[in-house]
């Protein structure tokens, strides 16, 4: 019946939503993509050429993400990996994007971590199964407040780190970026329909490595500030 309310067999999954920074208000969270090796240095760190290969995406979950500034150590690893990200907010979609227009579906900007569980990564990959064991677990991906366009611009370059008790382990540059935002944006919506909502983690620069509990993990990029996450 039209303008009924409809009764779930089971109660409705909340919303993911992250804090948009300056504001009371919430980015929701559709979907998540994950460019892999998209800097060249890192490639090369885990044994591959970027000249030769064509973008991949893996996923992660929506609830994945996680503000709240604390990651806890996942079960069935001893080698979880933190990997420093850019993630970039889409407020507009479509398929077929051309590359001139990309960058006018993007809302904002966030710090971001893609941890992984490197040695069920490691296994997934000698078996060629998908990576979801290693990369899409239960807050596999803290994330800082949403910085809007409006207020930061577009990041096409400027240095990303990560810090682990101090200690400098990763550090690049945004341009250094292999496929730019609005190539990641314009292949992405070759193959899928992107929608509001949608997040995408931009690459990580080379310096990947393990972190243990009670570890203080601090990314930093020009534009976006800090964010700090406990390994519990």
């Amino acid at each position: 019946m039209e303008g009924k309310v409809p009764q779930f067999v089971i109660p409705a999954p909340s919303v993911v939503a992250l804090p948009v920074a300056g504001t009371d208000a919430l980015f929701p969270v559709r979907r998540v993509y994950c460019i892999g090796r998209n800097y060249a240095a890192h490639a090369v760190e885990m044994g591959h050429d970027p000249d030769r290969e064509p973008p991949f995406f893996f996923q992660k979950n929506p609830d994945n993400l996680d503000p709240s500034g604390e990651f806890p150590y996942p079960p069935k690893s001893t080698d979880v990996h933190h990997e420093a990200e850019m993630a970039v907010m889409l407020k507009a979609g479509g398929t077929d994007i051309p590359i001139d227009e990309a960058l006018d579906c993007v809302f904002g900007y966030a710090l971001a971590l893609d941890m992984t569980r490197r040695d069920l990564q490691g296994q997934a990959k000698k078996m060629g199964r998908p990576w979801e064991i290693g990369k899409a677990f239960e807050r596999s991906a803290p994330v800082g407040p949403v910085h809007p366009v409006s207020e930061v611009g577009h990041l096409s370059e400027g240095a990303i780190t990560l810090k682990v008790n101090g200690e400098l382990r990763q550090e690049g540059d945004l341009n250094q970026m292999i496929w730019k935002v609005p190539e990641m944006i314009a292949y992405l919506s070759e193959y899928f329909e992107l929608a509001p909502g949608d997040v995408i983690l931009s690459g990580t620069p080379a310096g990947v490595g393990p972190v243990v509990r009670g570890d203080v993990m601090e990314v930093a990029i020009d534009g976006l500030g800090a964010m700090k996450v406990r390994v519990v």
